[in-house]
């Protein structure tokens, strides 16, 4: 079940794309998240401590050989070996075993989805899936892995080149019954997501977290896998790390009473690390995390941002696992960690129902001392025996993924119909009474909880909800984030969504200040921000990029590195660790992407095509990657085939505003008036609020002769852009032919106002007089 990248196997009841781009959002290739927690100041703010001299992986040969398999533990350890055993991580990924495995393949069964059929059978001791396949005809597929185990199951079929897909038929064990984890949605051969895709490839996508220290051993120059993993499954030593040393020293001196010398005990945190490096929507910088090692050595989270992956108050939407809702949590900054309610051997948890929230909110709790006393019916007003009346109910909505897994939400947030009604923010309430509207639901909470549903919390979903929508009134109070109490995670989110104002100097200083955060999360988060500051030349967001190089944690290096790839020593630790975590990803489109703007950022015009072509041939359902394809053919003088390129990436992503403006730039490179034109008022339509497209369209229709058409588009520009002093002058360049000097003079001084060393404006109205 992916997790590197995420999102495209475990999808909701009715997912709406087929490109793995959809669920990563990257912007060139690279997204490097933020996520926080106050209990991780100490962990990761300490500047003192070293940096390693160099970022080098173990070999394969010396990081398996201190592993001793799971069977090992057994002996002594036996309870929770049995826990274990008959778990979901113990049963993660398996052989196919005909005693286990029959029941689902016989006898033969069928089985439709959208314009699809499936069959499923046993034909001589084999069990055969018959599916649209690699020829695009359906033809049977021995499979000979089973990955997961309850809710649902899927099953591998391996290929040539070391390659393992996994198929979209999946079975259900409790229902006893066949499924496509894609529901109704069509998908075929040659897309991304398709099963015989890369989307779907066990090697990339699952092996990792299905399996024990594994080493995914891609090799680019053949496009081959030697995939190797220590064992099968999610053994022991996935949680506990190699524990060889330690099997031969029980064994050695099975009388001593005395604690084992070989063993050092991991950290509530080491271990919560160890649960996210799986447990969470994440991107690979290393390929190879440990247990013990930290989470942000390794990954960069996927966190709340500008897209629609998570809901503006931190409510899960794509498959995003349950790390980083809960990193964002209040569950989270009071001290409370996954073993706090899981049994760490079943992973089931500790007590059912109300009981296990109980053990904290009884009001005699003294461990995490910010746990209110809470009655659960008083609270919930709704009946003791009734749903309503469940904590998880209200507090950790389920969400399905991949048709038949529901999954609580560990955001632990506070159900609001209000946000529901402003913003669509999905609540509680009307998750259960489907049959009421959400001005229902709010006029109860407001009859039961007044004033208290007015809380920071439902700010702060407002302001992120608003600065999505393209506002600019979120921007203070973003800053305000930045400067006030807020959670790191929070404050990484917000950081990430100021980058719209970053030319603006108290945003540009408030951002770079975080650069100096105690937290790893929000400094990455303002590495990736202060990128759009570098074509300024010489700032203070390049000074404190630069200084990031060294930083103690490897994501927020590797962040700034990226930020700096134009200029980065590649050699440094910081520009090999970049190389590395690009490398890791080499195998998708998503890494192929990455290196061609590494390439294009060097000056390596046919690298970064060389590059894009391949992501594109990867993934042919790409917007982003056909954009990038279409810069680079542009740079190269191609404007043709950038054209084309960029009428693909339209043809995919319709009512995207920002692809309609690059085609419009096309269009005008190759001389075609009209198509501009239209390409704008199209760009306009889908974005009213996009002034770059208002300014080009005033220019393109006085270019036509149309005037009045032009000043009014121009008009609008100034309102959506009203910092751009090109938009005055243009408008005012357009009414002094006009003979409206009094307009033009005003227009101009506007202009000045904005920026008052503005040459041709300086010059204009020196002509017009003053």
């Amino acid at each position: 079940m992916t997790h590197n990248p995420p999102g495209q196997r475990r999808r909701r009841a009715a997912p709406t794309s087929r490109s793995f781009w959809r669920f990563v959002a990257i912007l060139a290739g690279l997204s490097l998240a933020a996520w926080a927690g106050r209990q991780f100041y100490e962990r990761f703010g300490s500047r003192a401590r070293p940096v390693p001299s160099r970022a080098v992986v173990e070999d394969e040969q010396t990081a398996f050989a201190g592993y001793a398999g799971s069977a090992s533990c057994r002996e002594c350890h036996k309870e929770a070996y049995d826990l274990w055993a008959k778990s979901n991580h113990g049963l993660a990924e398996r052989p196919v075993n005909l005693d286990r495995d029959r029941m689902s393949f016989h006898p033969t069964r069928a089985f439709r989805h959208a314009s699809q059929s499936t069959e499923v059978r046993l034909r001589v001791g084999r069990c055969e899936v018959v599916t649209l396949g690699f020829a695009s005809n359906r033809a049977p597929y021995q499979v000979d892995r089973v990955i997961g185990n309850d809710p649902l199951q899927q099953f591998l079929v391996a290929i040539p080149g070391g390659r393992w897909q996994t198929l979209e038929a999946s079975w259900d064990p409790r229902k006893q019954e066949w499924f496509n984890v894609y529901g109704e949605e069509d998908r075929f051969p040659g897309e991304w997501g398709h099963w015989t895709g890369r989307g779907m490839n066990w090697n990339s996508m699952c092996a990792f977290c299905h399996n024990t220290r594994l080493r995914k051993n891609y090799d680019e120059a053949t496009d081959t896998y030697h995939t190797r993993m220590v064992e099968m499954r999610v053994g022991c030593e996935a949680c506990h790390g190699p524990l060889k040393a330690h099997v031969q020293w029980r064994r050695s001196f099975p009388d001593v009473k005395l604690p084992d010398p070989t063993v050092t005990k991991l950290t509530r945190d080491q271990y919560f690390d160890a649960c996210g490096a799986c447990h969470a929507r994440r991107i690979e910088v290393t390929g190879d995390f440990r247990p013990a090692d930290s989470f942000f050595d390794h990954y960069q989270l996927v966190t709340v941002n500008e897209t629609d992956t998570y809901y503006p108050d931190g409510q899960v939407r794509d498959e995003n696992y349950e790390f980083a809702a809960f990193l964002g949590s209040r569950m989270h900054a009071a001290g409370v960690r996954c073993m706090d309610c899981h049994q760490p051997h079943s992973a089931r948890t500790l007590l059912p129902g109300n009981e296990l929230c109980m053990r904290c909110h009884n009001g005699a709790n003294t461990t995490y001392t910010n746990s209110p006393l809470i009655n659960p019916v008083a609270h919930s007003f709704h009946k003791p025996d009734s749903t309503g009346n469940l904590c998880t109910t209200c507090h950790m909505p389920i969400t399905p993924y991949m048709q038949r897994h529901p999954r609580h939400d560990h955001g632990f947030t506070i159900p609001d119909p209000l946000l529901s009604k402003q913003s669509g923010i999905p609540n509680a309430c009307n998750r259960c009474h489907q049959d009421k509207d959400t001005d229902w639901a709010v006029a109860f909470c407001d009859q039961w909880y007044g004033k208290k549903m007015d809380r920071p919390s439902r700010a702060r979903a407002q302001i992120i909800a608003a600065a999505r929508n393209g506002d600019d009134s979120p921007r203070d109070r973003l800053v305000e984030m930045l400067q006030g109490r807020e959670f790191p995670y929070w404050k990484g989110v917000a950081t990430r969504m100021l980058e719209r104002w970053i030319a603006e100097p108290r945003v540009a200083a408030a951002v770079t200040q975080q650069t100096r955060h105690t937290n790893a999360l929000v400094r990455t988060a303002a590495a990736r921000a202060l990128e759009l500051l570098l074509a300024a030349g010489p700032t203070d967001a390049r000074a404190a990029l630069e200084s990031l190089l060294s930083d103690p944690v490897r994501s927020v290096r590797v962040a700034a590195a990226w930020s700096l790839r134009a200029s980065v020593d590649l050699e440094s630790l910081a520009g090999t660790e970049l190389r590395q975590m690009i490398e890791v990803s080499a195998d998708q489109p998503g890494g192929q992407l990455q290196k061609g703007v590494l390439a294009l950022a060097r000056q390596n015009l046919p690298g970064a095509l060389t590059h894009f072509q391949k992501a594109a041939d990867w993934d042919p359902g790409s917007a982003p990657v056909r954009h990038e394809l279409a810069v680079v053919l542009s740079m190269m003088g191609r404007y043709p085939q950038a054209l084309e390129q960029l009428q693909q990436a339209c043809r995919i992503e319709p009512n995207s505003a920002e692809y309609r403006f690059k085609l419009a730039l096309a269009w005008n490179e190759v001389g075609s008036l009209n198509q501009t034109v239209a390409a704008l008022e199209e760009t306009v339509r889908i974005d009213p609020r996009h002034g770059r497209a208002w300014y080009n369209l005033g220019l393109a229709r006085n270019t036509q002769g149309h005037t009045d058409e032009a000043l009014e588009a121009l008009s609008r520009a100034e309102a959506m852009d009203p910092r751009n002093p090109r938009v005055p002058y243009a408008r005012a360049t357009i009414l002094v032919r006009l003979g409206r000097v009094d307009e033009a003079r005003a227009a101009t001084q506007r202009a000045l106002a904005v920026q008052g060393d503005y040459a041709e404006a300086q010059a204009l109205l020196q002509t017009l007089g003053r």
